[in-house]
């Protein structure tokens, strides 16, 4: 089997200049747990989830550091820190989007999709034509399919 024998093509998304309220009210609205974010030319552009949502509550971690002869060196890296901050306080989806999110095409098999679910962490999929969003494949996709296999 294809993403296209399993993929849902009526697709839920978001533009990047959407308000993350809209998008938090679309994911709960749907029963969904992400949303693709798509130009005005259907080009997959980010992917937003409840994972990037649930940042946006978290306590954000200050980068540490120490002071020496007046400089100043961090110990942890601040633009891990730069992009916390810029989810956290978030207003439009551009900001809390995963950018370049994973896609697979039509004829991508299932199984190569499982694989990548599976080896990137991700739990969906955009699935594209020519670039153009037309479907997406979530895991709960591909275990229906598994259940019309049997």
């Amino acid at each position: 089997m294809l993403a296209k024998d399993i993929m849902t093509a009526h697709v839920i998304t978001a533009s990047p200049d959407d308000t993350v309220e809209d998008v938090i009210r679309l994911i709960v609205d749907n029963r969904i747990s992400g949303v693709p974010v798509i130009n005005e030319d259907r080009e997959v552009i980010g992917i937003v989830t409840e994972g990037d949502l649930i940042v946006r509550s978290q306590k954000l971690h200050i980068p540490s550091y120490i002071q020496i002869l007046g400089g100043i060196i961090y110990l942890d890296d601040p633009e891990d820190f730069k992009e916390e901050l810029k989810k956290a306080i978030a207003v439009k989806v551009e900001d809390v989007m995963t950018v370049n999110p994973i896609t697979v095409s039509e004829d991508t098999t299932i199984e190569e999709i499982a694989t990548i679910m599976s080896e990137s962490g991700v739990n969906r999929l955009p699935v594209i034509r020519e670039n153009k969003l037309v479907g997406i494949v979530s895991r709960a996709d591909i275990v229906r399919s598994m259940a019309r296999r049997d």
